[in-house]
């Protein structure tokens, strides 16, 4: 693995860490769904 994408990995892995630490189920949820609209529309665009 490359070492920038070694590094955008563990800043996602930070992030997620710190919105669970949070606490808050608002942010949480947030995270959740851009999660997945984000995975469905990367794996959309890559279909064409």
């Amino acid at each position: 693995m490359k070492l920038t994408s070694l590094l955008y990995r563990l800043a996602r892995s930070s992030r997620d860490a710190q919105v669970i630490s949070s606490g808050s189920s608002k942010k949480m949820a947030r995270r959740a769904r851009n999660k997945i609209l984000g995975r469905s529309l990367v794996r959309r665009l890559f279909r064409w």
